[in-house]
C-alpha cells in the first residue's frame, strides 16, 4: 500500500482571515542571546487565504481590503492560534489587522 499525503485546504468564512506569522531574523545585539522561551511572537504576518467579506442586513456582501500574498501587522493579542497540517496559523476578523505593509 502507498503512503498519501493529505493536505487540507482551509477557506475562512465571512470576513475572517488565515494567517502565518512571519518570523523575525534573529539578532544579537551587546552579546547577549536572548532564549526562544522569552521572545515575544511575531506581530507580522502573511495572509494565506481570506473569506468572501462582510455582509450587512440586507445580505450585501462587502469585500475584504486585504487579499493572499499580503503582509499585514496586527495586534499582540490578535486573533485564534491554529494548528493546520502540523503548521500554527490564527485566523482572525479583518477587523484586527492594523495595516498592510509594503516593501
Amino acid at each position: 500500500m502507498a503512503a498519501t499525503s493529505v493536505t487540507t485546504t482551509f477557506t475562512p468564512l465571512h470576513d475572517r482571515i488565515l494567517v502565518r506569522r512571519v518570523e523575525e531574523t534573529e539578532t544579537i545585539r551587546g552579546g547577549i542571546i536572548i532564549p526562544d522561551s522569552a521572545k515575544e511572537k511575531p506581530q507580522e504576518g502573511q495572509v494565506i487565504s481570506v473569506g468572501k467579506g462582510k455582509s450587512n442586513d440586507e445580505g450585501k456582501v462587502f469585500p475584504l481590503d486585504v487579499k493572499a500574498g499580503d503582509r499585514i501587522l496586527f495586534g499582540k493579542y490578535s486573533g485564534t492560534e491554529i494548528k493546520i497540517d502540523g503548521e500554527e496559523y490564527l485566523i482572525m476578523r479583518e477587523e484586527e489587522v492594523l495595516g498592510i505593509v509594503k516593501k
